[in-house]
């Protein structure tokens, strides 16, 4: 098979909310529904991805791993005896509600063989021989590709052709907007933000770096602790994403004020006593961009409530001539997004306009 056509998190779930609709309008005229299914290495976020849309969908979500089933009777039901009949009894898990909601089958490809020949009926006619998927509700599959890497069982063309594929693959500023609501620490982003390379180097998925900040963020100070940081790294991560961690506390990147705290705080830092110790590796200057880039995210949502030392920061950071001119640039053209006087005001310094002009 060629190369598929990757998709970032937001193009899935922009595709997936028009399958939800398209099968809506099947499911009132009769016609089978599409069974969308989201492939991507281990760790990717393909199932908080589902969760989080059903939450903002406000939609109910029944979530099973169908590599847990051992029998066919966990899939059909098991036998019961109804006065002189015997029946199939549907498994509890099936939704009973009306809907609408979302049935995923997580990681379904990592089933056995005959477990999926026997889900077939499921993402082809969304029933099986006891139970029917109600009108309303989704059915998303979520697997893992079949290269070698992963255990997992190798689909026929009659199952892969009932399937709608949508291949997922990591975007930065994605997972940058999920860390940010999903409150993560700021070093945390700045250092995925500074080598976005290293997410998916195995084992390192975007699971286990999540999974590692959240036992990191519990260390005050990351150069104080670097011996149980380091510890903590190659106990979640690979060992070169673990040296890469120690480099970026060493050069005291982590210890950079976030910009609330620059912004808002007259006794924090000097703008020069963090650059004066940026000696211009790429690297470094990928760690500063990141930074803008979380100041101008501040930037826009305290717009209209920034105090005149926040201000007076923001026309010292766009006129000093230590930060790379490229970058002072950049940023300031992405101010020019944010329709506020105070800010306008900042962008109209005589110093400060000339960058506007390209």
């Amino acid at each position: 098979m060629s190369s598929p056509h990757t998709l970032t998190p937001r193009e899935v779930r922009q595709l997936l909310h028009h399958i939800f609709h398209t099968n809506m309008h099947l499911a009132l005229t009769g016609q089978a529904r599409l069974s969308p299914c989201l492939w991507g290495p281990p760790g990717i976020g393909k199932t908080a991805l589902v969760e989080a849309l059903a939450q903002e969908l406000d939609w109910p979500l029944i979530h099973i791993a169908p590599a847990q089933f051992e029998e066919m009777g966990d899939l059909i039901g098991m036998p019961a005896i109804e006065g002189t009949h015997t029946v199939l009894r549907p498994p509890a898990w099936i939704p009973q509600e009306t809907g609408p909601g979302i049935l995923l089958l997580d990681d379904f490809n990592r089933a056995d063989d005959r477990i999926l020949r026997g889900l077939m009926p499921l993402w082809q006619r969304h029933e099986l021989l006891s139970w029917r998927l109600p009108e309303k509700w989704q059915l998303v599959l979520t697997a893992n590709p079949d290269q070698g890497d992963y255990s997992v069982t190798p689909l026929d063309d009659a199952m892969h052709n009932r399937l709608i594929h949508l291949h997922m693959r990591f975007d930065l500023d994605s997972w940058v907007a999920w860390a940010r609501a999903h409150h993560i620490d700021s070093r945390a982003i700045r250092f995925v933000r500074t080598w976005p390379t290293l997410v998916q180097r195995p084992p390192t998925t975007p699971r286990s770096l999540v999974q590692f900040f959240q036992l990191a963020a519990k260390l005050p100070d990351w150069q104080q602790d670097e011996k149980m940081l380091y510890q903590l790294a190659c106990a979640c991560l690979d060992t070169h994403t673990a040296d890469k961690l120690i480099q970026f506390v060493r050069m005291g990147i982590d210890q950079w004020p976030s910009p609330e705290v620059w912004f808002t705080q007259a006794d924090s830092p000097a703008l020069h006593q963090i650059l004066q110790k940026i000696d211009r590796p790429e690297w470094q200057l990928d760690a500063l961009a990141g930074w803008l880039d979380e100041a101008w995210h501040w930037l826009h949502q305290q717009a209209s409530r920034l105090s005149p030392v926040a201000i007076q920061r923001l026309a010292h950071l766009l006129t000093n001539p230590m930060l790379p001119q490229g970058l002072r640039q950049s940023f300031a053209i992405r101010l020019t997004q944010i329709d506020q006087p105070n800010i306008q005001q900042v962008l109209a310094l005589p110093e400060v306009a000339p960058l506007l002009l390209g």
